[in-house]
């Protein structure tokens, strides 16, 4: 039988928390939450602490501890009571939360409020849900600590907490606030997009999917159209993150879902920004009849449209005309979205999807890449790809990394070595990140590599070490 735990030297030192400082209250806000739960969970199951310290052979008293935020539990510890409680790894995720900097998997989720002195979240992990309720002063407490910022994005304080938590609970209390906060998170999760990759964001983002539907059905009036026209947003985010996982047939399915709230919203930039982005889904199956026909629809009918989402159009377009070996109709349709972006730099509508915010000629520049390759202009595309590789910061990683693959794609028509370096260097952010379009660049380096540069030493070490990812 395994030792009895206990804690004793080492573990005592560090896991006690009641030490005031910044990062010790960070700490003393997971040991409280970590507390919380295992209280309803034991309760759930029906054991008392002492039948739980047994069946876990953990000591009774500094279990006791724990359940009263007195004791941070260390990580094997509570992977034993997740085990135990069938909680999936969300202790085991709590306590990670402890430690600042950690790339949080856990993601949480308004579900309510009681009187106005309670919340209640659904804490989620690995496709397991569990509910806990807070009081109001805690809750507000693990925001300041910053407990929660990477599970809920977005919420500034209690108060917008209560703001919304209500919301939900009565739908046709939905007001502008409510509808901002929900606006503020999808931009916090567009930004952790371009480091984490899909993988950390798409069961939040569903999650909140879920929440703003339900106030869908109870809202009215004036709100009604801009919850829709939120809800859209939040679709299309979830279709792009089921693309870049490299699951077309949701991403499909949910871009056509932002589409239909976009019309009842009658919102024309989403509904052709929709568009825009199935002719996207459509380059990654081959079908670039079906992304030139979907980009030229999206700029049919241009009065109201953004002129930032029609020269996003336009370069989507010219990628499927490049395909069908329409160079010249590719360049000339890249050389009107270039002085459409010249001409407006900024948005005009402040509620436009939120990547046409950051959409300019750098990020056109870099699209254009594709279309030089395709073309036959390896050395331009590559030279793109450089300067934008350069201008990216370096916390951008799923950014860069996808980028990088790019590159060594580019060049591996010309200098095998380097691309399958460059390939090398790629594959790890492609498992930290779970792109899907980094490692549908890296198998098309693979085969490019096998054909151009049958037998070369560097072009072998990179297909065996992507063979075995």
């Amino acid at each position: 039988m395994a030792a009895l735990w206990h804690a004793t030297g080492r573990d005592t030192a560090e896991e006690l928390v009641n030490v005031p400082e910044q990062a010790d209250e960070r700490r003393a806000g997971v040991a409280r939450l970590m507390g919380q739960v295992l209280r309803q969970q034991r309760a759930e199951a029906g054991l008392s602490l002492r039948e739980t310290a047994t069946l876990a052979r953990y000591d009774f008293g500094w279990l006791g501890r724990a359940e009263r935020g007195e004791y941070l539990l260390p990580e094997n510890h509570a992977a034993v009571l997740d085990a135990l409680f069938g909680t999936g790894g969300l202790l085991v995720e709590l306590r990670r939360a402890a430690n600042i900097g950690h790339t949080s998997h856990l993601s949480a989720r308004l579900a309510g409020a009681t009187s106005g002195q309670e919340v209640m979240l659904v804490l989620q992990v690995q496709g397991r849900s569990v509910p806990v309720t807070l009081s109001r002063r805690e809750f507000g407490r693990l925001l300041a600590a910053g407990v929660l910022s990477s599970a809920m994005p977005g919420l500034a304080d209690a108060d917008q907490v209560d703001r919304v938590a209500q919301a939900i609970n009565a739908p046709a209390r939905v007001d502008t606030e409510v509808i901002a906060y929900f606006r503020r998170v999808l931009a916090e999760h567009y930004a952790a997009d371009k480091m984490l990759g899909p993988r950390s964001l798409l069961n939040p983002v569903l999650a909140q999917i879920d929440v703003l539907d339900e106030l869908r059905r109870g809202a009215a009036g004036a709100h009604a159209e801009p919850l829709l026209q939120v809800l859209s947003h939040y679709g299309e985010m979830a279709g792009w993150l089921y693309q870049d996982l490299g699951q077309l047939e949701p991403a499909t399915q949910w871009t056509r879902r932002a589409a239909e709230w976009a019309q009842c919203a009658s919102d024309a930039n989403m509904a052709a920004y929709a568009l825009v982005r199935q002719s996207n889904i459509a380059a990654l199956s081959g079908d670039y009849a079906g992304v030139v026909q979907l980009a030229e629809a999206a700029r049919r009918n241009p009065a109201g449209v953004e002129p930032k989402l029609l020269a996003l159009a336009a370069q989507q377009q010219a990628r499927g005309l490049v395909m069908l070996g329409q160079t010249d109709a590719c360049f000339t349709l890249l050389e009107d979205a270039g002085e459409a972006l010249k001409d407006h730099p900024q948005v005009r509508q402040p509620d436009v999807p939120v990547y046409l915010h950051h959409y300019d000629l750098a990020t056109l520049c870099e699209q254009s890449a594709v279309c030089y390759r395709a073309a036959g202009q390896v050395a331009t595309a590559a030279a793109i790809l450089q300067e934008q590789i350069a201008a990216t910061p370096a916390h951008l990683v799923r950014d860069r990394g996808h980028l990088t693959a790019k590159l060594a794609v580019a060049l591996a028509t010309t200098d095998p070595a380097r691309a399958a370096t460059l390939g090398l260097e790629t594959i790890a952010t492609a498992k930290q990140t779970g792109s899907a379009r980094i490692w549908r660049e890296l198998r098309t380096l693979d085969g490019d590599l096998a054909r151009r540069w049958p037998g070369h030493s560097v072009a072998a070490t990179f297909h065996d070490a992507l063979a075995s990812r």
